[in-house]
């Protein structure tokens, strides 16, 4: 009797490994992204929604808010593309393989993992907050909005670290509609229930700049308690319950994961020193800074749903041997991301004040915005073509070229930014000029990629 009920639910597991080996590879590809990537760009929607009711609070608020953002994307990057793209990974590599109850296993040591992950940044931010905000130009009441809202958003970190994992493993698996469905359905939740918090109606305080924050942590704790729910109920090919903890598990993801989390780091240190150097030129700098990046991160969430199928389906074509298919998927996958966000950041480009304007009328903050902008949007090309090859290396098991690039790139966009504004006393634009020739050199490394055997050498076991 117990069987009965995983029968469906196996069959369809069974038509959908099928599908990834076999099917053509670009409708099978947006068969997969887009349920995510129309979903992202709704939560995408209620990102630059809270900006904007940020923005009503002063230009303290949105500088403020500048300084939490890239700490805030380093967890969501790190849980979802990091940790969570291990998870993903290796999810999508045994059910290649037919290991089923390898599968189901990976999802309860993914959750261990997030627990530790989410109290990780729970912490940190409260203990070095004062400190990091500080060092990144925060001063007075700037740094008094970044403090509030910072402890208000981490205050839910281990929530939104579970959520991430389970939808990996369940994207891994190629399931990507009760993920989507969830994150719509909190996109939903978060337009009203932002506002609501953040400027009070009726007997609803409002809390300024934590209500922001506060409205995060209440979706994802509802989130949480829906997809465990749903992964512990037998209707999905992943069964999620407690397992004894292998160290092997832990290994495969954490040898995919942990790489793909280091280059989280490095992308948003690089956003984090960016900021720093912009904190000498002043706050109207560095709020116009904060709204134009913002753009730059957004380019992750858009490229996300694309990044996640293409991983699926370069692991589960790797784990059953189909190097060269693996190959494929990796090459038309890079290239369709490459021309999605070029196309975004070239309009952006021609048309600054189309995103600025959003979030401030402030002639100075529109004025250097539209410098980085037009430096820096064209290169989302660049930036597309490479993120997406990355997800594709992490879905074969490899990380190397796509640590490599990292690294090249805080190289150049931090560290080189840093030498033209410091020592030769540029402004924006310089800076936005160094942050452009990162990205191309970013995308000219995860090229690599492509170019080495080892990545796609068939894998059966």
């Amino acid at each position: 009797m117990m069987d009965r009920p995983a029968r469906p639910a196996q069959a369809k597991a069974e038509a959908t490994r099928s599908a990834l080996l076999t099917a053509p590879v670009l409708p099978t590809l947006f068969r997969l992204a887009l349920p995510t990537m129309t979903v992202l760009l709704a939560q995408t929607a209620v990102n630059v929604a809270e900006a904007y009711y940020v923005g009503l609070l002063g230009t303290d608020a949105l500088a403020g808010a500048a300084m939490v953002f890239p700490i805030f994307m380093l967890m969501t990057m790190m849980s979802n593309g990091g940790i969570g793209s291990g998870v993903s990974s290796s999810v999508a590599r045994a059910i290649g393989a037919q290991r089923k109850a390898d599968a189901d296993a990976i999802v309860f040591h993914g959750i261990v993992l997030a627990v530790i992950g989410g109290a990780l940044f729970t912490f940190g931010t409260a203990l070095l907050g004062p400190v990091l905000y500080h060092a990144l130009g925060g001063r007075e009441g700037a740094l008094d909005a970044a403090l509030t809202y910072s402890i208000s958003l981490f205050a839910g970190a281990i929530p939104v670290w579970i959520v991430n994992l389970q939808a990996a493993a369940l994207r891994g698996a190629g399931n990507v509609r009760v993920p989507a469905i969830v994150t719509l359905i909190g996109a939903v939740v978060m337009i009203p229930l932002s506002p609501l918090l953040i400027f009070g109606l009726g007997p609803v305080p409002g809390l300024g700049i934590g209500g922001a924050g506060l409205a995060f942590g209440l979706y994802y704790c509802g989130a949480m308690l829906v997809l465990s729910r749903y992964m512990a109920s037998g209707r999905t090919s992943l069964h999620m319950r407690i397992v004894r903890l292998q160290g092997r598990l832990f290994a495969d993801i954490l040898k995919v994961g942990l790489p793909t989390a280091v280059n989280a780091v490095l992308v948003n240190l690089t956003v984090i020193l960016v900021t720093s150097v912009v904190g000498r030129f002043g706050t109207s700098e560095l709020a116009a800074y904060g709204i134009a990046s913002r753009l730059d991160y957004i380019m992750v969430p858009i490229l996300f749903g694309l990044c996640t199928a293409t991983l699926t389906m370069v692991g589960v074509n790797v784990g059953a041997g189909l190097a060269a298919r693996a190959r494929s998927i990796a090459l038309v996958s890079a290239l369709t991301g490459a021309a999605f966000v070029g196309s975004i950041g070239c309009i952006i480009a021609a048309y600054p004040s189309l995103w600025l304007s959003l979030f401030s009328r402030e002639p100075d903050v529109l004025r250097e915005g539209a410098v980085y902008l037009r430096f820096v949007a064209p290169a989302y090309t660049a930036l597309g073509f490479g993120f997406v090859l990355a997800f594709a290396a992490q879905g074969a098991g490899h990380v190397l070229w796509p640590f490599v690039a990292s690294v090249v790139r805080i190289l150049l966009a931090a560290g080189g930014g840093m030498l033209v504004v410091s020592y030769f006393g540029g402004g924006m634009a310089s800076l936005a000029a160094m942050v452009m020739a990162s990205l191309i050199a970013y995308a000219l490394v995860c090229s690599f990629v492509m170019l080495t055997p080892a990545v796609w050498r068939a894998k059966k076991r």
